[in-house]
């Protein structure tokens, strides 16, 4: 945009033109409502120039912007941050306004491994942050593990020794419900009863699903859902 002298500040020129406060003005840009010559601009130290045209949006609301929890499906190898794309968002689930802002002070809650793929979690939320970061060794997940080779005798039976359950979901493909969760172990805990581990996907963190979520596809987490 232009930065010449004669420019001011997004949040001045709608605080000016309302009329109403900055800090409300600043609410209106972050929540996406403003628009400059045709184009939302949700970054209220941008400058414009007086030719501009700056717009309220008429559905406008000075209603504080709620933290947002991301729910994504991880592809193998892929950097979590870089999948949280605008259109890679899940076409099932629009209830939530996108707003760029959702994308700022993320924290990771309960990490995956690069190799491993499947549900991954973003928060803005101290309570989602509390729940899988400071509790996270409570809360169970849902771990699918493709496999290789002959399981050893008993093998099944020493793969539920530890705290959690594992079943087969086919011949090639055993279910880990763990707690506390460790899927850097999984591999490990494979290879002890002789499996080869060639594939680990999460499913499941407590009572979240990834259903309906394609590989790379993100969502919000809704109001109603809790870990």
């Amino acid at each position: 945009m232009n930065n010449d002298d004669n420019t001011v500040r997004l949040a001045k020129r709608v605080a000016d033109m309302l009329p109403c406060s900055r800090r409300e003005a600043e609410i209106y840009i972050e929540g996406a409502y403003v628009s400059v010559d045709g184009q939302i601009v949700e970054e209220p130290g941008v400058r414009v120039a007086p030719h501009q045209q700056v717009v309220l949006a008429p559905d406008a609301t000075l209603l504080e912007i709620t933290p947002v929890t991301i729910l994504l499906n991880k592809p193998a190898g892929a950097d979590p941050l870089a999948c949280l794309l605008p259109e890679a968002r899940s076409a099932d689930a629009q209830r939530t306004r996108f707003l760029s802002r959702h994308l700022r002070n993320l924290t990771a809650c309960l990490p995956l491994e690069n190799s491993v793929s499947g549900l991954f979690v973003f928060t803005q939320d101290f309570r989602v942050t509390r729940k899988l970061v400071e509790e996270g060794a409570l809360v169970e997940q849902e771990l699918i593990v493709d496999v290789e080779g002959a399981i050893a005798d008993n093998g099944l039976a020493q793969l539920n020794q530890g705290n959690g359950k594992v079943s087969w979901q086919n011949e090639q493909r055993l279910r880990f419900a763990v707690r506390p969760p460790k899927p850097a172990l999984v591999a490990k805990l494979c290879a002890d009863v002789g499996l080869n581990a060639t594939a680990v996907k999460r499913q499941r963190i407590g009572r979240i699903s990834m259903a309906g979520l394609q590989p790379g596809e993100w969502r919000y987490l809704q109001g109603y859902e809790r870990f």
